[in-house]
Formats: C-alpha cells, structure tokens, sequence
C-alpha cells in the first residue's frame, strides 16, 4: 500500500478538540507537564515568577497562579486583555507583541504556547524568540510550542513548523541550553514542549 502521508497537509499545530471536556482534558494535560517541567516553588510562600507570552483566552495564566505562582501576562489582541482582566484569578495583563515586552525584572519561567509557529519567519520571528530568551533569569527556562522536526513543514497559514535546530541556533549562543522536547501526547497531536534553560 502507497503511504500518501507526505502529501497531505499537516494537522493544526494543536489538535483542539471541539468539545468542552476534550478541551479541559487537553488544557489539564499541558499543565500538569508544564509544571513538571518548570518545577515545585523553591519554599513554601516563595511563588516563581512567571510570564505567559501571547496568553490569549488567560486560561494557563490563571491556573498557574491557581497554583500558587505569581504571573504576568500579555497579549497583542486588547479585546482578549480585556477579558482575560474581566475574569481576574491573579495575574497581572498587558496589551503587547511578542517583540515588544519590556519588563524592569526577570522571570523564572517565560512560557511561550501555540504563538511562535504562527509568527511569520524571518526576522519577525527571531526577534520574536531572542526577547522571550532576554527575559529568562540565570538557571530559568524557557518553553515554546512546537513541533520537533528535522527540516520545515508547511502548513495551510503559509508559518511552517520550524525544525528544532533552528530554536537551537537562535538560542544557544544566547546562552540557553537545550532541554530537550516533551510532546503533549494529546489524541495524536505531534507538537510539545521545547525546553531551554538559562546558563550564561
């Protein structure tokens, strides 16, 4: 049998399901490996500081200060700023685009989710990636959405999954230290988490 696979257009980046429960489950899934990967509050009453880069709806930021953790958030849609504020649950919201968030501190988590495969490439999207890398402290990480593919994949928005080699050679020499990549496991879906940690 001919394996047609190639020529098909790939999925969606995440694979949203479009029921509620399937929606919770997959948004529960991403949580609970996003806390693993940032890890446990250093002590008790001792949050980590954490920014959601392109936060949207607010949900992840909301359930990490759920968790105990002190978040700020951004945005470049205000109408999604202004309902992410309506909702409240902790964190701190801005109105801004990935390459323009300015903070006067750093953070020990700056995480990036379903953002950076849909920026445009080029410059946009490394200027993009190496302002999220600045705002990661010393021993902090980094985690962004993708695929983890050897060479680039094309999609229907004309934003191609970006090989994980190229994350590398944009960060590494910023002083981050790949992880590794810890897919969601979700129905399928084949994007994850790429993991950089601040060294230098």
């Amino acid at each position: 049998m001919a394996d047609h696979t190639a020529s098909r257009t790939p999925a969606p980046l995440v694979v949203e399901p479009d029921d509620e429960g399937g929606r919770e489950m997959l948004h529960a899934l991403r949580l609970a490996a996003l806390l693993r990967i940032i890890g446990d509050r250093p002590a008790a009453g001792e949050p980590l500081f954490l920014l959601d880069a392109g936060c949207g709806d607010g949900r992840l930021a909301r359930a990490l200060a759920r968790c105990g953790h002190r978040v700020d958030a951004f945005d470049s849609d205000p109408e999604a700023v202004d309902r992410c504020r309506a909702e409240g649950g902790g964190p701190r919201y801005a109105v801004a685009d990935l390459a323009e968030w300015h903070s006067p501190w750093l953070y020990d988590a700056v995480l990036c989710l379903d953002v950076l495969p849909r920026v445009p490439g080029g410059a946009a999207w490394e200027t993009a990636l190496t302002r999220l890398a600045s705002l990661v402290r010393l021993t902090g990480t980094l985690v962004v959405t993708d695929e983890d593919v050897p060479a680039p994949v094309p999609r229907d928005d004309d934003a191609p999954r970006r090989p994980t080699a190229t994350y590398r050679a944009v960060l590494e020499p910023l002083g981050m230290r790949y992880d590794g990549f810890a897919p969601y496991g979700f129905q399928g879906d084949r994007a994850g988490f790429h993991v950089f940690a601040r060294i230098r």
